[in-house]
């Protein structure tokens, strides 16, 4: 009985160790939580992509991820006609935040912050 006594607490303590810890998804992306990027929900795609690069160049990786996710909602809000609610956008700044993800997972940074800033000539060229 003692030993089972002793044994809970250190269950406890590890399982609370592990929560603490982000989870992984695939490709190094930071699954949950990530670190807000202090972003209205209504923000435009092209000050999320501003946020994004900003929080990069303070070395806050998931900030940038939130927000560069957030942007992509955005850009994602669209209306369709019906019949077509499956079809992807062909918007190509959605394809841009796509790849500047890949890169952030990827950490390569440099790039990142290249396409950060691709998307953010062409979300306001398109008044975004």
């Amino acid at each position: 009985m003692r030993a089972f006594v002793l044994f809970v607490p250190l269950l406890i303590t590890v399982s609370a160790a592990a929560l603490a810890q982000p989870a992984l998804a695939a490709g190094g992306i930071v699954k949950s939580p990530l670190p807000s990027p202090n972003l209205s929900e209504d923000v435009k795609p092209s000050d999320a992509l501003r946020a994004a690069e900003a929080a990069l160049a303070a070395g806050r990786p998931g900030a940038a991820q939130e927000a560069l996710e957030m942007a992509q909602t955005r850009m994602l809000d669209r209306s369709v006609a019906l019949g077509h609610t499956n079809n992807p956008s062909d918007n190509p700044t959605v394809e841009q935040i796509s790849r500047a993800l890949q890169a952030l997972a990827a950490h390569d940074l440099e790039d990142c912050v290249q396409l950060i800033r691709t998307a953010i000539a062409t979300a306001t060229a398109q008044g975004l």
